[in-house]
């Protein structure tokens, strides 16, 4: 790590993991924090449903759209530049989200947020990722998961709160005086780290950047367009061609690939991506359909259902920072493959007391089991993926591996939203119950099919090989592995 230009030394790791920690928190929560508070924004600014679902998609379409050609701005200008602008943006894009007179501008104003998240975002894992010695990678990302991953059970319990005892706005008004705090002490604390200084590619980004809007357009628009739309199959075909020219330039044509063929030939780095698109789509439909069940289907207040995600908050605090040093010891494939069949277990026993139309009483255990196994596999994801990277390439795949969650959280709601709408619907409690039931039950499916993915990840850790000096992944601090590919 490069000594802080002010000390001499580097930057303390308590210190980089709490500045980033916090920043993925904020950038987290904002993706789920209007769950609960929707209802009230319909109400104040006359939004309709389409309006509504565009306020929760619009942060992911901006986010997932420019993740890639953001890590790769992030490498080229400094990571701690971009974190810092990111940081800066998001507060500015906040500030216009609260004082949107309308759902147009308040759809607008998610958009830049979104763009703002993807700028920081990767260069914040990067930065935490560079700032750890490999050996303590487990139990760092184990906390750092733990307090981003707060975001998924406390953004509806936050909404809830804010939308019912104060109002809407102030859901965005909160991030302003945070990143106030943060930004000065990170200018003091992080150390800048830059990626190797090339090219860049302007075709690959043009094509990463079109290929990933146009699969999360698809995605978001398949619920109120239909799968079999004109819209939504132009779409996914259009992102679909993009991607495949992007990965074939990256193969052959880019001099200086954004992101390096020899990292999607590694187990390890598609185990983790590919896991993670399956956990993020199970968990973030689930935390959609579960904070309008609670609310359509069993008459509880905003606040109400926010309150009764905390079972899913106490779970993840105990788990991931034990799962993260557990991981030092046992390898990531147990706790991916483990923490994948729980949450497919929580989210199918959660189906079954939906159908059977029992109360919110008889799914408290499941939740808790589906919790304890995202606590468990969250963090061996992560560190799975940002091993694999040598440090040159780190910002590329915390860029491919934020991308790739964003990705699923789009997949996993119009999924869900599909089974919902097939089985159930939103004319009475009843009939929401039975949709929402038929779409958990098919978040389970998705959690046990990222499981079977996770058998690629790596085994438990024998022995140590050296850094890798040229940063070109050809010695990288990688471990060796029983039973490795």
């Amino acid at each position: 790590m490069t000594p802080s230009a002010a000390t001499g030394r580097p930057p303390a790791l308590r210190w980089v993991l709490a500045l980033t920690a916090v920043a993925g928190l904020v950038v987290a929560l904002d993706q789920l924090v209007v769950a609960t508070a929707l209802d009230t924004i319909r109400r104040d600014l006359g939004a309709s449903m389409a309006d509504l679902e565009w306020t929760v998609n619009a942060f992911g379409l901006g986010f997932a759209a420019l993740l890639i050609p953001a890590a790769e701005l992030g490498d080229r200008i400094g990571r701690k530049r971009a974190y810092l602008s990111g940081l800066l943006l998001f507060a500015a894009a906040s500030a216009g989200c609260a004082l949107a007179p309308t759902t147009g501008v308040l759809i607008g104003a998610r958009a830049v947020q979104g763009a703002a998240a993807a700028l920081l975002s990767p260069a914040a894992l990067a930065l935490l990722t560079e700032a750890t010695p490999p050996r303590r990678r487990g139990a760092v990302m184990g906390v750092y998961a733990a307090v981003t991953g707060l975001a998924v059970v406390g953004g509806p319990l936050v909404g809830g709160a804010v939308a019912q005892g104060l109002a809407w706005q102030w859901i965005f008004w909160i991030n302003v005086p945070v990143i106030a705090v943060v930004v000065p002490l990170a200018r003091a604390v992080l150390t800048e780290h830059t990626g190797r200084p090339t090219p860049p590619d302007v075709p690959g980004i043009a094509l990463a950047a079109t290929s990933m809007f146009a699969l999360v357009w698809a995605l978001v628009r398949s619920g109120s367009a239909g799968w079999g739309s004109a819209e939504v199959l132009g779409t996914l075909v259009a992102g679909g061609v993009a991607l495949a020219a992007f990965a074939v330039r990256q193969a052959t044509a880019a001099a200086h690939p954004m992101l390096p063929t020899r990292l999607l030939r590694q187990p390890a780095f598609a185990a983790g991506n590919l896991s993670a698109l399956l956990l993020t789509a199970s968990l973030f439909g689930t935390v959609f359909f579960l904070a309008q069940y609670l609310q359509v289907a069993l008459g509880h207040s905003p606040l109400g259902a926010g309150l009764r995600f905390l079972p899913w908050t106490a779970t993840l605090f105990l788990i991931a920072p034990v799962a993260g040093r557990l991981q030092d010891r046992i390898g990531p494939r147990t706790l991916i493959c483990a923490g994948l069949l729980l949450q497919g277990a929580g989210m199918l026993w959660i189906g079954v007391n939906a159908h059977q139309h029992q109360g919110y009483g008889a799914s408290v255990a499941a939740l808790v089991l589906s919790r304890a196994g995202t606590s468990m596999a969250m963090p061996a994801q992560q560190t799975t993926v940002m091993t694999a990277a040598p440090p040159a390439l780190m910002g590329k795949a915390a860029g491919t591996f934020t991308t790739v969650r964003q990705l699923g959280g789009a997949l996993g709601i119009a999924v869900m939203a599909a089974v919902f709408g097939s089985v159930g619907g939103e004319a009475s409690p009843a009939a929401f119950t039975d949709g929402f039931s038929a779409a958990v039950t098919a978040a389970g499916a998705l959690a046990l099919v990222g499981a079977a993915f996770g058998l690629l990840a790596p085994g438990r850790r024998r022995a140590a090989v050296p850094d890798d000096p040229a940063g070109d992944g050809t010695g990288h601090a990688v471990q060796e592995e029983l039973g490795a590919h």
